[in-house]
C-alpha cells in the first residue's frame, strides 16, 4: 500500500500538464439506505433536505447497485469497475488485489490537480465495530482523512438487539436520550471545516454517512415524528413465496424468527429516525456549500451503497438481488443544468457515478465499466438501452470477519457440476439480475437454481413470476443474452 500511496503523491504532482475540472464535486453517500425517502414518494419518511437537493438536481428513478453489500459495492462504485473486474465478492478483499493501478474517483480529480478528502465511510469497514478508524480504505485515493466518531459509540450496551453482542450486522435499535453529538453530527461538522478550508477549490469531497447502518440509532426526537401506531408493515408475498428459488431468500436470518408485529413496528421506526438524522447532516453540509457561495461551482452527489429490505418478501436487510435490495437513492445535481428537478426514468448504475463525475466536470473520461450519464442529465428522457446488472454470491463468506473469497473456486464449482457432483467443493454460485426499464430478470447458478422474470411496471411487489409464461418467452431470451454478457 505505502508504494500505491507514493504513486498518488507522484499523480498529483504532474496535475500542472492537465486541466483542472470545471466544479468542485461534494459526493454524499449514505450506508444501507434504500429509497424510503420523501422524493421517492414514500408516504412516512422525512426527508426534507435529500428532498430539496432532489428538487435542485435529477432524481434518478432506477438505479441500482452492482453488489448489495458495503464492499464490493464500495469498490465498485469508486472505482467504476464492475465485481467481475474488481473481484470483490465480500468485505475482507481489497480491490488493489485485483487492480492494483485502477484509478479511483478522487484520483481522477487528483490527477486534475483537486484536492481530495473524504469525511467517514467511503470505502468499506465494518459499522459499528471499526466506526473511529480508516477501516478497508484505500490510501492512495486521499489526500486527507477524517475518521469520526461519536456518542453512538459509547452506548452499544443498551442496545436492542436479536443477537446479544452483535450490532452490526443483525437488527439492532436504540432510541438514545442524549444530546451528546453522534458520528454523523461530528462527521457533517468536519466536512463543513473542510469546506470552508478548501473553498477556493478545487475540490472533490467525499462524505461517507453511517445512518441508517444497523445499529439504528439516532437521538430520541427524531423517534418522536414517527408514532409507533403510525407506522406500517411491509405487505406483499412473503419468504418462500410457492414457485420462487430458494436462494432468493437466502439471505434471511435465523434470528428473524423471533420478530412479532411489534418488535417489526419498533425497528422501522428506528431506521426512519436514523434515516431522518442522518438527512439533517445532508441538510447541514449542502448549507455549508451555499453559505460559502459554492453552489454554483460544485457539483453535488447523493446515493447508497445498496438497497434495504424492512419486511418486504420477508427479508429485513441487503445480499438478495430483489428490487428493494439492489435498487439505491440517486441524485446528481450539476450548476446550471436545466433539468434540475426533473427525474429520470431510465434504468442507471452506481459504476456510472465515476465517468458522470469526469465527464460534467470537463475531465477526461476514466478507464471503467460504467458510462457517463451526461446524455441523461441532459435529457433525463432520452433514449436508453443500457439495462442495470446486480449480482451476489451464494455459498461464499460475506460478513466483515469472512477471509477472502477467491473467485477460481467458482470454476471448480462448475467443474464439479458437470460432472454430476452437485455444486462441488466451492459450494458457491452467483445470482444475477438485469434490471430493464419494465422487467427484472434473475438467474440462480446460470438457471440451475432457478430464474425469475418480474414485470416491475405493472407488478412492484414482485409477486407474479413471468419466466415460464409462453408470452414472455421472448422477454427472457433477450435478458438471458444480457446476463451472457455480464462479467463476473
Amino acid at each position: 500500500m505505502k508504494s500505491l500511496l507514493a504513486a498518488s503523491f507522484a499523480l498529483v504532482a504532474a496535475t500542472a500538464l492537465a486541466a483542472p475540472p470545471k466544479f468542485n464535486v461534494l459526493h454524499i453517500v449514505s450506508d444501507d439506505l434504500n429509497t424510503s425517502l420523501g422524493c421517492y414518494g414514500h408516504a412516512q419518511v422525512k426527508s426534507p433536505h435529500i428532498d430539496k437537493l432532489a428538487a435542485t438536481g435529477v432524481r434518478f428513478e432506477k438505479a441500482y447497485c452492482q453488489y448489495p453489500l458495503c464492499n464490493p459495492s464500495r469498490a465498485s462504485f469508486m472505482t467504476g469497475m464492475r465485481p467481475g473486474s474488481t473481484k470483490v465478492y465480500e468485505n475482507s478483499t481489497h480491490f488493489r488485489k485485483a487492480l492494483p493501478d485502477v484509478l479511483s474517483i478522487p484520483q481522477t480529480f487528483s490527477k486534475a490537480g483537486a484536492f481530495a478528502a473524504r469525511v467517514g465511510k467511503l470505502y468499506h469497514y465494518g459499522v459499528p465495530t471499526q466506526i473511529g478508524t480508516s477501516g478497508l480504505d484505500d490510501e492512495p485515493s486521499w489526500q486527507q482523512v477524517v475518521n469520526p466518531i461519536g456518542h453512538d459509540k459509547k452506548v452499544e450496551d443498551q442496545i436492542h438487539t436479536l443477537t446479544p453482542g452483535q450490532f452490526g450486522g443483525t437488527l439492532s435499535w436504540f432510541n438514545d436520550p442524549s444530546e451528546e453529538p453522534q458520528t454523523d453530527a461530528i462527521g457533517a461538522a468536519e466536512a463543513i471545516k473542510l469546506l470552508e478550508a478548501k473553498k477556493d477549490g478545487p475540490f472533490y469531497l467525499a462524505v461517507g454517512f453511517y445512518r441508517p447502518h444497523t445499529p439504528y440509532v439516532a437521538p430520541a426526537k427524531y423517534f418522536e415524528g414517527y408514532p409507533i401506531d403510525k407506522i406500517q408493515l411491509a405487505t406483499g408475498p412473503m419468504k418462500d413465496a410457492p414457485g420462487m428459488p430458494t436462494a432468493a431468500y437466502a439471505s434471511y436470518k435465523k434470528e428473524q424468527d423471533q420478530l412479532t408485529d411489534p418488535m417489526r413496528k419498533e425497528i422501522l421506526q428506528a431506521y426512519f429516525a436514523s434515516t431522518t438524522f442522518m438527512d439533517d447532516q445532508v441538510g447541514q453540509v449542502v448549507a455549508a456549500v451555499e453559505r460559502l457561495g459554492l453552489r454554483e461551482k460544485t457539483v453535488i452527489v447523493f446515493h447508497s451503497d445498496h438497497g434495504y429490505h424492512l419486511g418486504d418478501h420477508g427479508l429485513w436487510q441487503k445480499q438478495s438481488i430483489w428490487e428493494n435490495s439492489a435498487r439505491v437513492p440517486l441524485i446528481i445535481s450539476v450548476p446550471g443544468n436545466a433539468n434540475n428537478g426533473k427525474s429520470c426514468p431510465r434504468p442507471v448504475e452506481l459504476i456510472d457515478v465515476h465517468a458522470t463525475l469526469a465527464d460534467v466536470c470537463g475531465l477526461p473520461l476514466p478507464q471503467s465499466d460504467g458510462v457517463s450519464l451526461k446524455p441523461l442529465l441532459d435529457n433525463p428522457q432520452a433514449a436508453w438501452d443500457k439495462p442495470a446488472f446486480t449480482q451476489t454470491l451464494r455459498g461464499a463468506p460475506q460478513g466483515t470477519t469472512a477471509p477472502s473469497f477467491d473467485p477460481k473456486n467458482l470454476e471448480k464449482g462448475k467443474k464439479a457440476q458437470g460432472k454430476g457432483k452437485g455444486k462441488g467443493k466451492a459450494g458457491a454460485f452467483f445470482g444475477l439480475s438485469v434490471r430493464t426499464e419494465q422487467f427484472r430478470y434473475t438467474e440462480w447458478d446460470e438457471g440451475r437454481q432457478g430464474a425469475t422474470l418480474f414485470d416491475l411496471q405493472n407488478d412492484p411487489q414482485e409477486s407474479k413470476d413471468l419466466s415460464k409464461d409462453p408470452a414472455h418467452a421472448e422477454t427472457v431470451a433477450k435478458m438471458k443474452a444480457m446476463l451472457a454478457g455480464l462479467k463476473k
